[in-house]
């Protein structure tokens, strides 16, 4: 059996997740801003300020997947099948398991997001192609798991996430059989054992320096004034 969450942390760095969280952080934040300058009642300004959320998201999950090397689904269509797709999906080749990710909105924390074609072909991708039949990175193997990168809109609050996570949806679509909060998903690079860098298995010598902690994206508006009084 496939450990799951070992098997994304061996094929998403964790630079990209965070570079997902960023972006996506900022995405929603423009929405709100957009969708506030609209000429509409409440009900439409709400739901076109939605609509420009999800897609300023999926445009910034795009952009990022490339930057960090992932492989776009090409022509619209999944990997090894006939099903159509209307959303980005990128692979990316594990040591040994392979992760198809994509990006989704979950009406709230832990409530599984809408189905939908592009997802729907996403769940059934793992038991729907044969590995044989593909070679290079950019092809899916029988052993690729489709994850979702899940962002939760804070209801209380417009242009803020209340949640960011990452999930993978059974191929019936019930629910996840995997989901972890990001926050929680990203101690697990902290916890893999560190590579010896030596040619004789050794450290050399080296000292090992760790990667600073990124700092969380935070809205002009709620970051603290630092230079109060000065013109």
């Amino acid at each position: 059996m496939i450990d799951i969450r070992k098997a994304i942390l061996a094929a998403l760095k964790k630079e990209l997740l965070l570079d997902l969280e960023d972006q996506l952080r900022a995405a929603a934040l423009e929405a709100s801003r957009a969708g506030a300058a609209l000429p509409m009642n409440a009900k439409r300004r709400r739901e076109a300020e939605g609509q420009i959320r999800f897609r300023l998201q999926e445009e910034r999950y795009e952009e990022v997947v490339q930057q960090h090397g992932g492989h776009l689904l090409p022509d619209g269509v999944m990997w090894g099948t006939d099903l159509k797709v209307f959303q980005p999906f990128a692979r990316f080749p594990g040591p040994e398991t392979a992760i198809i990710l994509g990006f989704a909105s979950m009406p709230e924390p832990r409530k599984i997001p809408p189905k939908n074609q592009s997802r729907a072909a996403g769940v059934t991708l793992n038991v729907s192609l044969q590995a044989s039949l593909f070679d290079g990175d950019d092809c899916p193997k029988a052993t690729d798991i489709f994850v979702l990168f899940l962002t939760a809109r804070d209801r209380r609050q417009a242009g803020m996430i209340e949640e960011i996570a990452i999930g993978v949806i059974g191929a019936d679509y019930k629910d996840f059989i995997f989901y972890a909060s990001l926050d929680d998903f990203i101690q697990g690079y902290e916890s893999e054992p560190a590579r010896p860098g030596g040619p004789d298995g050794t450290d050399g010598g080296a000292k090992v320096k760790l990667r600073p902690t990124r700092k969380r994206f935070m809205p002009p508006e709620q970051q603290p004034d630092t230079e109060v009084g000065e013109a």
